[in-house]
């Protein structure tokens, strides 16, 4: 493992990462509590949230929500934050690339793929940023993909949902810039989650994805993290409104 970077400024933090239990967010929970971040995981998976947690040392908080439901959404950031106090850093990760034929996508599919990688991001948004803005500042961070930069196929209503990530970015970035909290969107390509390995991973697919990326290695989620904690730390105190790749280079 790499000898990476610590950043003092996110020590006592207190850090929301949806989606935390697994994959890109389980690596990020880690990745702050080893910066003795205060870090709180909201997940649909109570086993594999309460399991991460039992591995880190320090002041951390799981609650269980269906992002869908913004209602319970906003109960669970009520619960971490009270607990572990307000939040300086949003980490909107949580999503699903399923796959999906765009003859058999119905309205109501369309609708649900949108709450599940796009809307809880707004409303997550929505529920912190006052006390961001009481406390002086704060780092909001959109996972995005560029699964739609590459053009690629097979998802359109998670393509598009990921596109909209962007826009949520900039529009955010300018109404909460004021308030010395930046908005950014860190942008993953083909990640080596568990996930990816079970469902997507042959070897074929792979062998094709080396050849568009300018980098030989395949990505380990560690390095997604990695980004997200640099922009929440203030080593990017003038970074906003943009994004940050992590895709080896991918074309």
């Amino acid at each position: 493992m790499p000898d990476f970077a610590r950043y003092p400024s996110l020590q006592d933090k207190t850090v929301i990462v949806t989606g935390g239990a697994s994959g890109i967010g389980a690596e990020t929970v880690r990745a702050f509590a080893a910066q003795g971040a205060r870090v709180g995981v909201i997940d649909l998976d109570r086993a594999a949230g309460e399991a991460l947690l039992a591995e880190l040392d320090g002041p951390h908080d799981f609650a269980l929500c269906d992002l869908r439901d913004i209602a319970a959404l906003r109960a669970a950031l009520d619960q971490l934050t009270s607990i572990l106090g307000p939040a300086n850093v949003l980490v909107n990760n949580a999503a699903r690339d399923d796959r999906h034929d765009w003859r058999e996508v119905t309205a109501e599919y369309w609708d649900d793929r949108q709450a599940t990688n796009l809307r809880h991001m707004f409303f997550a948004i929505q529920s912190v940023a006052p006390a961001m803005i009481e406390t002086g500042g704060g780092s909001i961070i959109n996972v995005g993909s560029n699964s739609w930069f590459e053009a690629g196929g097979g998802f359109p209503a998670y393509g598009t949902a990921k596109a909209a990530v962007h826009g949520l970015t900039r529009t955010m970035a300018r109404d909460l810039g004021q308030h010395r909290i930046r908005v950014n969107t860190v942008v993953p390509g083909w990640i080596m989650t568990e996930r990816q390995k079970e469902l997507w991973a042959t070897p074929e697919a792979l062998e094709k994805h080396r050849d568009r990326q300018c980098l030989p290695d395949l990505i380990d989620p560690v390095y997604v993290a990695r980004m997200v904690l640099y922009l929440a730390s203030d080593d990017a105190a003038m970074c906003t409104a943009n994004n940050f790749m992590v895709e080896a280079g991918s074309i």
